[in-house]
């Protein structure tokens, strides 16, 4: 991975954390002066984020480390590691919240709601940071291929219903007396956050046991061999993921008649017009020779 693609992950990550930060404190005050589940769900789930981003800022440091003696393909699983423990105290998150919302929602006597105004106020920033987060998140995600940077990205797209959420239980709350729409909210938030860490994880795990890439990028990477000048065909074309990282190997046919400077001109060449087009791929090509006429 570039300097420059490392220096991206990084940013993301280190603004996660300090939204993630900023947003626990703020929602703590938010919940101490409201009383609401449904703001408790939301400052829960902003208490995982700061432990997931920081936890993700660790594993982009970590796989952006240069290949060694000990790991010659680099460090880049790092990440999957990384997303796939986001995804475990995620759906721990889920589950806990998900055990409140029914306790209070079968409670006989509805939990009361204070300082509404003050809860909606803080959600709305809450909102407006997090939407500034995920926009900036998705850029970098989509110029550096990032899993970790992606699936902190979809988390906290899904923080924007609980925050919605919450804006709307604690209206209804101040302007009709409901009060039972909080805790559904909290069931609902509890659900979000569950299936969308097992998305996370299957895709963690997935590029753990070496799952091949993406088929529409492996379609795209085969169109740029077959129309690589002085490439009669190829084969045996595999691909696997690592992190933000997809390693592809591959064989060639080539004119036998070719020096070994020109097989390998041609082999440079397509190497480095895969790689303009996928920067984050690592591609090993092997030379077979073939007769033309054959």
């Amino acid at each position: 991975m570039s300097s420059h693609h490392t220096r991206l992950n990084l940013s993301a990550a280190a603004a996660s954390v300090s939204v993630a930060l900023f947003l626990v404190v703020m929602k703590l005050w938010a919940l101490v002066q409201t009383q609401s589940l449904s703001v408790a769900a939301s400052l829960a789930d902003s208490g995982m984020d700061l432990v997931v981003s920081a936890l993700g800022l660790i594993g982009i440091a970590y796989a952006a480390r240069p290949p060694d003696h000990d790991h010659a393909f680099g460090h880049s699983s790092a990440e999957d590691l990384t997303a796939l423990g986001q995804a475990l105290f995620l759906v721990a998150t889920a589950i806990a919240l998900a055990g409140v919302s029914l306790r209070r929602l079968l409670a006989p006597t509805p939990a009361p709601l204070t300082s509404e105004g003050t809860g909606i106020a803080v959600m709305l920033v809450s909102i407006l940071l997090t939407g500034a987060l995920i926009l900036w998140q998705r850029r970098v995600a989509r110029l550096t291929g990032s899993r970790v940077v992606a699936a902190d990205s979809l988390h906290y797209l899904s923080d924007l219903l609980p925050s919605l959420g919450a804006i709307l239980a604690l209206w209804l709350s101040a302007r009709f007396g409901f009060t039972d729409v909080d805790t559904v909210v909290g069931l609902v938030a509890s659900a979000v956050l569950f299936f969308g860490a097992v998305r996370i994880g299957n895709g963690a795990w997935n590029a753990l046991m070496d799952r091949r890439a993406d088929p529409g990028l492996i379609a795209e990477i085969e169109g740029i061999i077959a129309d690589h000048p002085g490439v009669i065909g190829f084969h045996d074309l595999r691909t696997r993921t690592a992190g933000s990282r997809i390693f592809v190997d591959f064989h060639i046919e080539l004119d036998g008649t070719l020096s070994l400077n020109q097989a390998h001109a041609i082999g440079a060449g397509l190497k480095h017009r895969i790689i303009q087009s996928f920067p984050q791929t690592d591609i090993l090509i092997h030379k077979d020779p073939r007769d033309p006429d054959a």
